[in-house]
């Protein structure tokens, strides 16, 4: 008997079953990782979608993160701006580029971004993807201290030693060629 009602409570449901296909899709992808990208990829920005930016590079996947940053970036984002920095400055997702990570800090600066005065500051002190220029670098580094950034304040508090801020690693960007 359990059988028997089994089967007809099957066949009833499909039997009133609507038909959705005139409404597109019903249930969408909406929160994975792919759907994030195809919005960037339509040129979509907003605050959630830029900060999923941040998931995909801190999980390996900086391709799909730079497809996000970029969009944002050129939307104004800041915080996208210092990310794409970041991105080009080591190489992830495409190749190592400091001309264009000085000018993605030089664009976050400009737009008051705390980070990136700091990032420009430096990349002027040390003339790192634009022409050296200390006494301009050490000014946007202390006004981002001034705006209460910690690394920024370490450095000033430093003398602007940049070996305070900088690891040893990361030296050999640094040495001019010339």
């Amino acid at each position: 008997m359990k059988h028997v009602i089994a089967v007809l409570a099957l066949t009833a449901t499909s039997a009133f079953a609507e038909d959705l296909s005139q409404y597109g899709t019903t249930n969408p992808d909406e929160m994975t990782w792919q759907r994030f990208i195809e919005r960037a990829e339509n040129g979509e920005t907003g605050m959630v979608l830029c900060s999923m930016g941040y998931a995909m590079t801190k999980s390996g996947d900086h391709t799909a993160a730079r497809t996000l940053f970029l969009n944002c970036a050129e939307d104004g984002y800041t915080g996208a701006m210092t990310w794409m920095s970041q991105l080009d400055n080591n190489g992830l997702g495409a190749d190592y580029d400091p001309d264009a990570a000085a000018e993605w800090d030089r664009r976050a600066a400009e737009l008051g971004d705390p980070v990136g005065k700091f990032n420009h500051g430096i990349n002027l002190m040390r003339g790192h993807g634009v022409e050296k220029n200390e006494a301009l670098g050490r000014q946007f580094v202390a006004e981002a201290a001034a705006e209460g950034l910690p690394i920024a304040r370490r450095l000033e508090a430093a003398n602007y030693d940049l070996d305070e801020v900088t690891p040893d690693a990361d030296n050999w960007k640094y040495t001019p060629v010339f």
